[in-house]
């Protein structure tokens, strides 16, 4: 029974009964009147079918009932439609009638499936609705917690800043006071008082103009500047001006890592003989000189964007404007207040130290050089930083080469020694690591004696460099570190 009525329901007799009858609808009044008999035989024909389908299925249903489960409503509802004359016998219900309540119920049925469909739609609109609150609703509490952590950090920083700042305030009025009484002294004993006060009037004006990059005018330099039409954008990376001050700044940081670190090296080294804190000590400052630098450049772009928006009225675009001002003004920086800013964050780190009659001043020239490269390449349109680190982490190869005394069979970082450089995600010079069995956050670094300073081959018959030995394992290896391919595709001369 299933099987038969699942196979009637398969065929689809019906949809195509309702087929051929809108189209013969469509067509009745093409049609000629014997083509229109034909239609109207071949849909009773096709009923007929249907009907004696039906009929099987009506018997079989009644017989599964036995002697008298299905006669009664065959008897109720069947023999009415099958006896004489029922259309014209003047009962209640008529072929139109009927029809038209067939087409009520079918109508309704589709109406019903109509809203079932539109119901299941909206569901699933709400569903997507609710999916992608829940979803900004968890960035939001994310950014919440970021910003509560990078609070916390800015206030403990404030803080240790602020005492640090008071040592130094205190610091500073004694030496002043000593300074007052050594000048009184110098006034009583001279009896120079015009000479002094001439030359302290002439100490006030270098003062003010050593100092003066720190409170330097915007405004002035706005109302003189001019946006100059450019063949290609200043944002482009192959612009002219990203090109060569790329390729120069990259060439200055391999000469920082040849000779401005082994200079600064070599100081510490009279105040502290182990090697592997003065490396952490070189490492610690040139990371924080372009943290200092990153955001001291944020802070000057934002200024500038502020005070070009109030003018600027195109053909370029607001962001062209402002690299082009950039590119023109590079030495607008507060150069001894970020040095001051890398000594005090230099003070703060727990990992490094040196003996209590040396402060972090005594590398304050590698200091100044390290704030003044990264100043340099924040400020290029497409600019170049280092790679964050930490101790302990695994070593990557395409980031970092190990040093001569690294132990090579070891995957963590004990320390790094020189940082590597990048431009977005891709590595323009690689720095250098040690790598050392047991390496973890909390090891201490190992006292060991300072190593001998490499020597070039340029120096090798200098004799004030004759004292300084070269490592057996240390002779092979350039003193720079390895340079990647650079944008243009040719590589620096310090590639091996």
């Amino acid at each position: 029974m299933a099987d038969s009525l699942r196979r009637l329901v398969n065929i689809g007799t019906f949809t195509v009964l309702q087929d051929k009858l809108e189209k013969w609808l469509s067509d009745y009044y093409i049609n000629t009147c014997d083509q229109n008999v034909a239609r109207g035989c071949e849909i009773i024909e096709l009923n007929a079918k249907v009907q004696g389908q039906l009929f099987k299925l009506l018997s079989v249903c009644a017989s599964d009932g036995g002697m008298y489960g299905g006669a009664n409503i065959i008897k109720s509802r069947l023999l009415p439609w099958l006896g004489q004359n029922f259309f014209t016998s003047g009962g209640s219900v008529t072929a139109d009638t009927s029809l038209s309540v067939l087409a009520e119920a079918s109508a309704k049925d589709r109406e019903i499936n109509d809203l079932q469909d539109m119901y299941e739609r909206s569901m699933d609109d709400l569903e997507r609705d609710l999916e992608s609150m829940k979803t900004e609703n968890q960035d939001l509490r994310d950014e919440l917690a970021d910003t509560k952590i990078e609070l916390d950090r800015s206030m403990r920083a404030s803080t240790s800043e602020k005492m640090f700042t008071d040592v130094e305030t205190s610091e500073l009025r004694r030496k002043l006071a000593d300074a007052q009484d050594e000048i009184a002294k110098l006034r009583v004993r001279a009896g120079l008082v015009d000479d002094y006060e001439r030359k302290m009037r002439n100490l006030r004006d270098e003062l003010s103009l050593s100092y003066g990059k720190r409170d330097y005018n915007l405004s002035d330099s706005m109302t003189s500047y001019r946006y100059t039409s450019r063949i290609t954008t200043p944002l482009a990376i192959d612009d002219p001006v990203q090109r060569v001050r790329q390729q120069n700044l990259v060439a200055r940081f391999n000469d920082m890592f040849a000779q401005d670190r082994l200079d600064a090296l070599d100081t510490l080294r009279r105040y502290s003989d182990d090697h592997e804190n003065n490396q952490r000590i070189i490492y610690s400052a040139i990371s924080e000189a372009f943290s200092t630098a990153k955001l001291a450049f944020r802070q000057f772009k934002m200024k500038v964007r502020a005070n070009l928006a109030k003018t600027h009225y195109g053909p370029e675009t607001l962001e062209e404007a402002v690299q082009d001002y950039i590119n023109r003004n590079s030495d607008l920086y507060d150069l001894p207040g970020m040095v001051s800013d890398v000594i005090r964050a230099l003070n703060r780190n727990p990992k490094i130290f040196l003996p209590p009659d040396a402060t972090f001043a005594i590398v304050q020239p590698f200091i100044r050089e390290a704030c003044k490269l990264a100043w340099q390449m924040s400020a290029l349109a497409h600019p170049l930083d280092i790679a964050a680190s930490t101790d302990a982490e695994l070593f990557d190869d395409n980031k970092y080469r190990r040093s001569y005394d690294s132990e090579y069979t070891a995957p963590l970082v004990n320390h790094h020694i020189w940082p590597c450089l990048m431009q977005g995600i891709k590595t323009l010079v690689k720095g250098e690591a040690l790598t050392r069995r047991g390496a973890s956050l909390t090891s201490s670094g190992r006292r060991s004696r300072s190593p001998t300073r490499s020597r070039s081959p340029s120096r090798a018959l200098s004799p004030s460099f004759r004292s300084r030995s070269v490592s057996p394992l240390r002779r092979s290896r350039s003193p720079s570190p390895r340079r990647c391919l650079s944008p243009l595709g040719r590589r620096s001369p310090t590639d091996y």
